[in-house]
């Protein structure tokens, strides 16, 4: 009788780890996979924002095409453009209303922007994405649009006119895409560029100022 106790006494305590591990197991199980998912969430996003950023160089450039071969932001308000307005960035993505289609382009999804229900109603607060006022359709490699969340010499870019000199280091904050960002350039195309790039990119971009508009 006492040996069967005691055998039962070792089974119940081996069951009770063998639990503890089972369960220590699925903590780590579950831990992987939330991290995984919230990879995928952002790989997503960042996808996403590249895709947004494409359909908005390719509005500049139909826009352009229409206007013998200038962005918005230099032609008059009077022929459509918005090059009075240089100030607040929602205006030059209002003077391409019928190139954009919708405003919901506009924001990144994995900023906190909100989506703007129409062009009539928008305003810097529905516009994750800067916009550069020396972008050309003949300068292939200028800056032309790209995520908002900069930073200059450590310090987080505010709304606003942004002028890049050779003077202030320009980087990424984390916000968005892990400190890295999405540009579009000026013939159109977009590429996903960390801090490192960013910068190489500022100084072949054979613009000696960057003046980006930040929303």
């Amino acid at each position: 009788m006492t040996s069967f106790h005691h055998q039962g006494r070792r089974l119940s305590a081996f069951t009770r780890i063998e639990l503890a591990s089972i369960i220590s197991v699925a903590i780590v199980l579950t831990a992987l996979a939330v991290c995984a998912l919230a990879d995928a969430k952002a790989k997503s996003r960042g996808i996403c924002c590249n895709c947004r950023l494409k359909q908005i160089g390719l509005a500049f450039r139909i826009f352009a095409s229409d206007h013998g071969g200038a962005f918005p932001m230099a032609v008059s308000t009077n022929k459509g453009g918005s090059m009075e307005c240089a100030s607040e960035v929602f205006r030059h993505f209002q003077a391409m209303s019928n190139e954009l289609s919708t405003p919901k382009i506009l924001a990144c999804p994995a900023d906190t922007r909100k989506l703007a229900p129409g062009f009539s109603v928008l305003s810097n607060t529905n516009i994750s994405y800067f916009v550069s006022l020396d972008a050309k359709d003949s300068a292939p490699q200028v800056l032309l649009a790209g995520d908002h969340n900069l930073m200059t010499n450590g310090v987080p870019v505010p709304s606003g006119l942004l002028e890049l000199t050779t003077n202030l280091t320009a980087s990424w904050t984390a916000r968005m895409h892990k400190n890295a960002g999405n540009v579009a350039f000026g013939d159109g195309h977009v590429d996903t560029l960390s801090s490192n790039l960013l910068r190489e990119q500022l100084i072949y971009s054979g613009v000696v100022t960057n003046r980006l508009l930040i929303p």
